[in-house]
């Protein structure tokens, strides 16, 4: 099954057909750095990281390139209120982000540019869209795209620019000839941060730096470009203006959206004081719960931030581990040479424009037909059953290179777990220790009433007991 990829531009599903055969050139636009990132900068990095271990998965040699948008006029704001150096204040964010990322196994893109890096092909980009026509110098140092020198502006978005002027509620400047003509270069204010250039000291506006580090990354026109759903417009329909005005071609033949995290049915937002950040997420939950709870809706969707549908991914993602350890204690090995049914509906889901939420549910319904026949066998399977369960326990370890999840061992993680101390099921272990021990001590006694009361009050709350010669372990159910 070839690979097929949703297309904002078009609003449909399209064989993916990359413009060079065997390599893929993707642009993901990242963070602005001027504050700790939130759940939903968190999604859109880990949607792509899956799409880029998927593409590679397929053999496509990909160049990811993900920018740092360095300057800006939040970073000045932050810069004035706290008076600490732009630079400073920039490289904090960006060494945090990193430290997030790595924390949530997301893979480094092949290349991380900042804006600040890459001043001079900003200015060189701009001069060649004056010197076509396609923007203008104004008095005071400002540099504008013109919206009338591209016919095709709100393709993508979908918008059409004489209804846009109809409703607009827009404050007048006078030195555009277009109420949307946008901003390229903007003069710098006493004390902020500026370059030289042609018009004089300033710095770049925000679209034109993607538009420029893509061309000097991927060239003049590449395969996939992605972000959240909220920069369809302004900010990309602005870089499709750029680039293809500047160079007479398709600037990207496919671009890739993701939907947005709400918290508690609720959308984030500042009004609302109800942004979450990753560090605090990081601080509840593993990396791999986070990474399950955000693939675990297509990425095209909405996704809710509740604690219900946080315990419920971190319960899902026990019984996964919970089955890996029956295997691994019925002596099943992992043989990544072969790969079974798991692995083939694994894939159609992922061809299928990425859909994680599919491939996900092909896994529990591996693990729900394995723990039936280690069930049925009593976890001594027979020789056609150990090959049924081997090829689930290859296919599920081959899932774990693509969604960034199960490569723990299951001892590690149930342990990781415990110490963690399980802040996302207000469970206290020391608290089921003290528990166990009083079971087992009721035991002794033979009061098998208090023992099996224990036993129930712990199940209660999907906590398995597990008696073995060397005492009593507990698990997830």
């Amino acid at each position: 099954m070839s690979l097929k990829v949703y297309n904002t531009l078009h609003g449909k599903k399209e064989e993916f057909v990359p413009l060079n055969e065997g390599k893929v050139g993707m642009y993901v636009c990242g963070p602005t750095v001027y504050d700790t990132s939130h759940i939903g900068h968190a999604r859109s990095v880990i949607v792509f990281d899956t799409i880029f271990r998927w593409l590679m998965e397929l053999k496509y040699e990909v160049r990811y390139v993900r920018n740092f948008t360095d300057v800006d006029d939040k970073i000045i704001k932050k810069s004035n209120e706290t008076g600490e150096d732009c630079i400073a204040i920039t490289e904090k964010y960006i060494d945090e982000f990193h430290n997030e990322m790595d924390a949530l196994n997301v893979l480094r893109p092949s290349v991380e540019p900042k804006a600040t890096e890459h001043i001079q092909h900003i200015i060189d980009f701009i001069q060649m869209l004056i010197g076509k026509g396609k923007a203008y110098h104004v008095e005071g140092g400002d540099v504008y795209f013109s919206i009338n020198s591209f016919k095709d502006y709100g393709k993508l978005s979908g918008r059409n620019l004489e209804d846009m002027k109809a409703g607009a509620r827009i404050a007048v400047d006078e030195k555009k000839k277009n109420p949307f003509d946008f901003v390229l270069w903007k003069p710098a204010k006493p004390g902020e941060p500026f370059w030289e250039s042609p018009w004089g000291n300033g710095r770049p506006g925000w679209h034109i730096e993607c538009s420029a580090m893509s061309y000097e990354y991927l060239g003049q026109g590449f395969d996939i470009h992605g972000g959240g759903k909220d920069l369809i417009f302004p900010h990309h329909e602005n870089e499709i203006a750029q680039s293809e005005a500047a160079f007479g071609r398709q600037f990207v033949k496919y671009w890739i959206h993701n939907g947005f995290v709400d918290i508690n049915n609720e959308k984030m937002s500042k009004s609302l004081d109800n942004f979450t950040m990753i560090k605090e997420v990081l601080a509840i939950y593993s990396s791999e719960v986070i990474r399950m709870f955000l693939l675990s809706k297509h990425y095209r969707s909405p996704i809710d931030y509740t604690e219900d549908s946080m315990r419920e991914v971190s319960l899902g993602l026990d019984r996964i581990y919970a089955f890996l350890e029956r295997l691994e204690k019925a002596g099943i090995k992992v043989d990544e040479s072969k790969k079974g049914e798991l692995w083939n509906d694994f894939s159609k889901a992922m061809n299928d424009d990425f859909n994680s939420a599919k491939a996900l549910a092909s896994i529990f319904e591996v693990v729900k037909k394995g723990n039936k026949l280690l069930d049925d066998t009593n976890d001594a399977p027979d020789e056609g059953t150990l090959k049924i369960l081997s090829l689930s326990y290859n296919d599920i370890k081959a899932t774990s290179n693509i969604l960034g999840m199960f490569s723990l061992d299951p001892q590690s993680y149930f342990k990781a777990k415990k110490d963690k101390g399980v802040a996302d099921m207000a469970i206290d272990p020391d608290e089921i220790e003290d528990l166990i021990r009083q079971r087992t001590e009721a035991r002794k006694n033979k009061d098998f009433s208090k023992s099996d009361e224990i036993r129930d009050h712990l199940k209660a709350r999907n906590i398995i007991l597990e008696d073995g010669p060397e005492g009593t372990t507990w698990r997830f159910e």
